[in-house]
């Protein structure tokens, strides 16, 4: 079993100064759930090599058992800083994508046709497409074969508005995910801030925070050994 992790390269937190990224857990904790069932997990990025890692996922409050291992990992880091170039990957190579959030994506991924056209091919293939946290931006100009967004009249989640006025960055981000999931149509549910909660609809799957990214990981696999 084949599964495309796609990492945002962009590493500015808007206009503030501060660098963002992907959130370290996101990507760590889908990563050891899947790899240790013995998926076959393959790394890209929009300008490939070494995706930002947000300086604020590697704060001490921030660490989790993936984490911890992750910093550990000397393989995984190595594999880590030479992610393939997004524009050289194809769905047709895997079984399903998965994105991890931080604020990054926000930026890159919202916006690039690459990425909504891979989301495509896999969504139109058959295949799982699974999101957490800021990674459901990325679904922002994803299209049906309709040419409807894809959201509309699904069930979806992801960071929601209080989250972000809880980190302070309401008025930092380009688009807050949970009215962008809203204006384009989609069912979107959460639970309470910071608590874990994922949510499946048809090959669709997105989870609300980080304390849900392992349960993507979980819903995407079973998916997958249906």
């Amino acid at each position: 079993m084949k599964i495309l992790f796609v990492l945002t390269s962009h590493d500015q937190l808007g206009n503030t100064g501060e660098k963002t990224g992907f959130w370290i857990e996101e990507f760590a904790s889908p990563y050891y759930y899947l790899v240790d069932k013995g998926v076959e997990v393959t790394l890209a990025s929009p300008n490939g090599g070494q995706p930002p890692i947000d300086p604020t996922s590697d704060k001490p409050e921030n660490q989790t058992e993936s984490t911890i291992r992750f910093k550990a990992d000397k393989e995984l880091q190595e594999k880590l800083s030479k992610t393939h170039k997004l524009s050289e990957v194809s769905s047709e190579d895997y079984d399903a994508v998965f994105y991890p959030g931080g604020h990054g994506p926000l930026w890159d991924l919202a916006e690039s046709e690459t990425s909504a056209r891979l989301i495509e091919s896999f969504y139109n293939s058959n295949k799982p497409v699974s999101f957490v946290c800021h990674a459901p931006a990325a679904l922002k100009h994803v299209k049906n074969s309709d040419g409807e967004p894809l959201v509309k009249g699904k069930k979806v989640t992801g960071f929601t508005n209080t989250e972000e006025a809880l980190v302070q960055l309401t008025d930092v981000v380009p688009f807050l995910v949970e009215d962008m999931l809203k204006e384009n149509g989609g069912i979107y549910s959460k639970k309470g801030d910071f608590e874990e909660y994922a949510i499946e609809d048809g090959l669709l799957i997105t989870g609300q925070n980080p304390a849900s990214s392992e349960k993507v990981a979980e819903l995407l696999l079973a998916q997958l050994q249906k």
